[in-house]
């Protein structure tokens, strides 16, 4: 773990540095308060510091203070280091934000007990962090094949309406479903069927646009959000998408491979448009079942 050390003080800088080295930290130096403040913006910043109190430019103080003003994340835990002892001062210091205290000079096996508590709760604090995380995941996304849940993905088509109105600007709706996809279910069990969902929503995926979004709508339909995309362009992406999908898709079952092709539906939203969300889906699955008339497998627009 990354230990930052300030000091101003050439002589007690390199002590601190021999020292937290010893322990088996990887040390960054900074000689001021400016040069700290620097490292704890920059790319990969230490997550414990040993910051001085007394610094030009920055003090240690002032450092704590606006690391927690910015209430970033990951935490940085802050050990301050100073010649100051009075009650006040350790007061002073606590109440800025820092998380802990030592007097110089200092001994070593204190500050050494006092990194390894701040290693200890940077370590809980990541953990926290993940499993605020997977439950973020869990909560807009879907389980079986990672693409956005259905509640999600009407969120973003909601938000999607919003800001094409408010910046004047068309966007896309692709409702795609896959054909015959209760035969695979019958014919080969759920695990297949599991497998060749999972497969279509990484196609998917893999073909739009990094800043598109794809929801798991219903069992086998898929929700497909394409923000400033007009109408030649959402026809040519959905053709791409039925290209996709006809290609064989590998089981690890018997049989080996599946094909599944997909039907869509396609609709643009324009300036001006006053539709719904609820009215887009709905333009968007007529256009769908019109693909499912004519013979699956392909897409059809709506307007």
């Amino acid at each position: 773990m990354k230990v930052l050390i300030a000091d101003d003080d050439p002589v007690s800088l390199k002590i601190l540095e021999t020292k937290i080295s010893q322990w088996g930290y990887e040390v960054v130096a900074a000689h001021d308060g400016e040069e700290a403040w620097r490292v704890l913006r920059g790319p990969s910043a230490p997550q414990l510091a040993v910051l001085d109190w007394m610094m030009p430019g920055r003090d240690g103080v002032q450092i704590v203070r606006e690391i927690r003003d910015g209430a970033r994340e990951p935490y940085v835990y802050v050990v301050l280091l100073t010649s100051r002892n009075h009650r006040d001062d350790l007061v002073e210091a606590m109440d800025a934000g820092s998380d802990d205290y030592v007097t110089k000079p200092f001994d070593p096996h204190e500050l050494r007990v006092r990194l390894r508590a701040g290693r200890r709760i940077i370590e809980l604090h990541e953990q926290l962090i993940a499993a605020r995380e997977e439950l973020r995941a869990q909560a807009t996304h879907d389980s079986l094949t990672g693409v956005w849940n259905r509640a999600f993905i009407l969120d973003a088509l909601q938000r999607e309406c919003e800001r094409a109105d408010r910046q004047r600007c068309p966007f896309s709706v692709v409702l795609a479903d896959l054909d015959f996809f209760k035969l695979v279910n019958d014919r080969f069990g759920h695990l297949v069927g599991d497998r060749v969902l999972t497969e279509v929503a990484h196609r998917i995926t893999s073909r739009v646009r990094p800043y598109d979004l794809v929801g798991r709508y219903g069992g086998e339909e898929f929700l497909i959000i394409l923000p400033g995309c007009d109408e030649p362009e959402a026809c040519s992406m959905a053709d791409r998408l039925v290209h996709d999908a006809a290609t064989p898709i590998p089981t690890g079952e018997a049989p080996s491979t599946v094909v599944v092709t997909t039907s869509l539906g396609v609709t643009t939203v324009r300036p001006g448009d006053t539709r719904t969300p609820e009215d887009v889906i709905r333009t968007a699955d007529e256009a769908l079942y019109a693909a499912k008339e004519r013979g699956r497998a392909r897409a059809v627009f709506a307007a």
